[in-house]
């Protein structure tokens, strides 16, 4: 039990082990007055994006900002980084679990993003059990013993730690303040702020941050602020966080140089998030006619809006003196399988150096064993500098070229079926709280899942929707599918040793996610609203 809460603070949740070392009183006091400082603009700018949401609906296409133009002309840089953050050529990602912590922090990478967002499904204990490693590994004190008795600790040198939160849409439901739900971003920044960033301090090493699907430079406006009052509150000096924004939606793609100089005095630069990218670009062109993608397959990042998107991202950046940080390939290494290994990290090493040679400063990897390829691509490119920034790019990307949606075709069988198959296995491992599965030989989470189900609403939606052989993609056809790939899917869990029961719900799920009439705005909210 909590012994005591502040005013209006209510934690409806069961109370672990050691819990309560991070349920403090003054870390939930400072939860609640960021709530009730920024809550009522949180929901604003989400009632925003259900208007711009609806102006595309209607058949109105994003653009520049004509009001935010002086930005975009000024002569403005970032504020310097701390030298640890210089050099990022390698950076591992995944969830908050104690193990995975350890072989990140031990993988080589130069940096290790801790996710409380989409490689993490976000039940109760995942959460808070995350903020308790967090504690360990940044005291250096961090261990865990596997069932075989195999014990993991750190190494002596271990990867910068940076922290991605939960999106602005997502709510914390198991905290309230004055009987409303804390925002989960808010509540997983403030514990591991409060109770780390002075720490963080004194060993030269954060507090880091990574911020997920904004979609507008006034949300990027609303972190700054957050930023600002946090280290009034722990009087820390304004500008100690330093925070690299995803561009994981097609919205934000026009505003980089907005959400850059929003966070300018807390700016680490941005990321490529290419698969809620994908995601993002289906979303919101979902009811226009003319827009259907191919398999997912085919959407590669040489597709002409991938490249562009990609490209204007290291052009905004060195421009404004942040680091360019590439997207995550979904490849991991196969084993007992030499030749479809052999194909995987030819298609890592593929990756890597396009993005080096395009200009990037460093990329991600889901996986330890992938940290030397990436590094090696990284380092052919820029020797023994940190880094690329010095690098400028001139090409002039148009709204035009953002929207340039292809490939159309191929739409197949195999496709289709895939989809479905990710998606089960995908939502059945998430409901028993696993948010990072490798499914197919690829590394596959929350954006990966929105993909899958997204390509199934569209293909059954728009006209386009006709596979390779003629057939159009009917909810019929899906649903005839669905038992099918459910079937495989437990099959080859069952051979794993994993428990089956999560999904046969979870084929319900995808199923009512991918085919009702109106479509959810993220898979994760409805799920999210069954676990404990």
């Amino acid at each position: 039990m909590i012994p005591t809460l502040p005013h209006g603070v209510e934690v409806n949740a069961r109370i672990y082990h050691r819990f309560d070392e991070i349920l403090t009183y003054d870390a939930l006091a400072l939860a609640a007055k960021l709530h009730r400082a920024f809550e009522k603009r949180r929901q604003a700018l989400l009632q925003r994006r259900i208007e711009r949401q609806s102006y595309i609906d209607a058949g109105g296409m994003p653009d520049f900002l004509s009001e935010t133009k002086q930005i975009r002309e000024g002569n403005w840089r970032i504020e310097p980084l701390p030298k640890v953050l210089e050099c990022r050529r390698t950076e591992i990602t995944g969830p908050v679990e104690r193990k995975m912590i350890i072989n990140a922090c031990n993988s080589g990478a130069d940096s290790y993003m801790a996710d409380f967002e989409d490689s993490n499904s976000p039940n109760w204990y995942n959460q808070i059990q995350g903020q308790i490693n967090l504690v360990d590994v940044i005291r250096h004190r961090i261990s865990y013993v596997n069932n075989s008795g195999k014990k993991y600790k750190l190494n002596d040198v271990i990867a910068t730690l940076q922290i991605r939160t939960r999106g602005w849409h997502l709510d914390e439901k198991h905290v309230l303040v004055d009987g409303q739900r804390i925002s989960g971003g808010i509540f997983d920044f403030c514990l591991s702020f409060f109770h780390n960033a002075k720490e963080q301090i004194s060993r030269g090493a954060g507090p880091f941050y990574y911020l997920p699907k904004m979609e507008s430079y006034l949300e990027a406006r609303l972190w700054n602020d957050i930023f600002c009052m946090a280290q009034d509150e722990l009087c820390i000096p304004r500008g100690t966080i330093k925070a690299t924004v995803l561009i994981e939606t097609i919205l934000a793609t026009f505003e980089m140089e907005e959400i850059l100089y929003e966070l300018r005095q807390h700016s680490a630069g941005l990321n490529a998030g290419r698969w809620d990218y994908i995601f993002s670009c289906i979303k919101k062109f979902k009811r226009n006619r003319e827009f259907c993608l191919a398999d997912r397959s085919n959407i590669t990042m040489e597709v002409p809006f991938m490249r562009a998107y990609a490209l204007h991202l290291v052009k905004i950046c060195h421009k404004r003196g942040a680091p360019a940080i590439g997207g995550m390939s979904a490849l991991i290494p196969i084993k007992n399988d030499p030749l479809a290994n052999s194909r995987a990290l030819a298609g890592i090493q593929h990756d890597k150096s396009r993005d080096a040679n395009d200009g990037f400063d460093g990329g991600w990897v889901a996986h330890p064993g992938l940290v030397s390829i990436a590094h090696e691509e990284f380092v052919k490119v820029l020797g023994d500098r940190p880094n690329q920034l010095e690098k400028q790019r001139d090409e002039v990307f148009t709204a035009k070229d953002f929207l340039n949606f292809n490939p159309e075709v191929p739409i197949t069988e195999h496709g289709l079926r895939n989809n479905i198959n990710v998606g089960i296995h995908y939502l059945g491992s998430w409901l028993s709280g696993n948010g990072c599965v490798p499914i197919h030989n690829m590394m596959e989470d929350a954006a990966t899942a929105e993909i899958s189900r997204s390509q199934v609403w569209q293909w059954v939606v728009s006209p386009k929707g006709i596979l390779n052989d003629n057939r159009k993609v009917t909810s019929e056809l899906v649903r005839s599918l669905i038992p099918e790939e459910l079937a495989k899917v437990k099959q080859t869990v069952t051979a794993q040793g994993i428990d089956t029961s999560t999904y046969d719900h979870a084929a319900v799920i995808f199923e009512n996610m991918s085919l009702e009439p109106h479509y959810p705005d993220f898979l994760t909210l409805p799920l999210y609203e069954e676990m404990d």
